[in-house]
């Protein structure tokens, strides 16, 4: 198989998944309630074995995955990629116990997961984290907000996180977090430690954002929670490791989404120009329309395979993944945009209307363009591997 075409199997595969996703994933997603945890969807996730899959499949199959239940229902792919990205970082570094604790209970949907990055003033910049694990002190009534999360040592091998993460997604609902926080001042991206953390831990509350994502999106507030060497995941001071190890998996998949949302506005926009009469015609017998519907249809198969060839990129081990999966989430997300907001103006104002598709797709295409590394961060790591590669030579 190669990153320019499918198997049958795949194809068939990827067929299945819209199917259940408009049939039997649909119906759940429309009885949520916007900005918070849709807890039965997760669960039906579970039990049709997605959200098993996402320990056991490599990149290209998450992102066939990503895509096909973007293409039928944003909701049901959101919260199979949040499941993912929160429990990843267990999945791959965690310890047996936390293993065997948590991953069960991620696979049949009754534990949610969150990756717990982003802070008020370190959201693109993963390496200027100031959360910190500091000196053990009393609790004070929480943090103030907008104060950066530290881990402060309480003995050798304990630590009190004191600080604000935002912008955190199935925040505050969550039922465990992937916290990266700084554990050695100073140290840039090598003294950043991430931690497996209990939303039942003491000091540890949360708060929703109202926000445009129809997703649930909070912020997290450590009031010196305790964690100890077997919250560690991974090892100390490696936690930005764990963090580009896991976006470097999902940036692609992002790509995906963004590629399942833009085929669907597409699909639509064919539907809409080629059956709406207008100027003694239909829509599609505009040149200015049909060039925009080609245009279209261009990008998303450029993004497509761009996505798929960053993800054969992973799974054969390439050195290159930084750069193709930054490629792939930067074409994807950008086209995506373009594409259904050309897919709005075709329509005209009906695509406006509250619950149309379009409406909807408009809302949900833009935050994948700033989460996971903004647009700006993408083209920042493809310069910098480029340049790196070209002083290597």
């Amino acid at each position: 198989m190669t990153a320019f075409s499918l198997e049958p199997a795949q194809l068939a595969w990827c067929a299945e998944l819209r199917v259940l996703a408009a049939e039997r994933l649909r119906p759940l997603a429309d009885k949520g309630e916007p900005g918070h945890v849709n807890r039965p969807l997760v669960t039906e996730l579970g039990s049709a074995g997605l959200l098993g899959r996402l320990f056991t499949s490599g990149a290209l199959d998450l992102c066939l995955m990503r895509e096909s239940l973007a293409y039928a229902c944003t909701e049901a792919e959101t919260a199979l990629a949040l499941q993912g990205l929160g429990a990843h970082p267990v999945h791959a570094y965690g310890t047996q116990a936390q293993r065997a604790r948590w991953l069960p209970r991620v696979a049949d949907g009754t534990a949610v997961a969150a990756f717990a990055l982003s802070e008020p003033e370190a959201g693109s910049d993963a390496a200027g984290l100031g959360m910190r694990a500091e000196p053990d002190t009393p609790p004070g009534g929480g943090p103030p907000p907008g104060t950066a999360l530290t881990a402060a040592p309480d003995g050798s091998a304990r630590w009190r996180l004191t600080g604000e993460k935002c912008w955190i997604s199935n925040a505050p609902e969550a039922d465990f977090y992937t916290v990266f926080a700084r554990t050695t001042p100073g140290a840039g991206a090598r003294g950043v430690t991430a931690f497996l953390v209990p939303a039942d831990r003491p000091g540890l509350t949360g708060r929703a954002l109202d926000m445009l994502s129809p997703h649930p999106i909070g912020a997290l507030d450590f009031d010196a929670v305790p964690v100890t060497a077997d919250d560690v995941l991974g090892e100390a001071d490696r936690g930005f490791r764990v963090a580009m190890g896991t976006l470097n998996l999902f940036r692609p998949s992002v790509g995906a989404f963004a590629v399942g949302m833009a085929q669907a506005a597409l699909d639509a926009t064919l539907a809409h120009t080629a059956g709406r009469d207008a100027f003694g015609g239909k829509l599609r017998d505009l040149q200015a329309v049909s060039h925009q519907v080609a245009e279209m249809a261009l990008r998303t198969e450029a993004a497509r395979l761009m996505v798929h060839a960053a993800a054969s990129a992973y799974d054969a081990g390439s050195p290159d993944v930084p750069r193709r999966s930054a490629m792939a989430k930067l074409l994807a997300t950008e086209t995506a945009q373009y594409v259904v907001d050309t897919a709005v103006q075709l329509h005209g104002a009906r695509a406006l209307q509250r619950g149309h598709l379009l409406e909807h797709l408009y809302r949900e295409v833009r935050a994948p363009r700033i989460y996971e590394g903004a647009s700006e961060v993408q083209r920042g790591i493809i310069a910098k591997e480029l340049y790196a590669r070209q002083e290597a030579r």
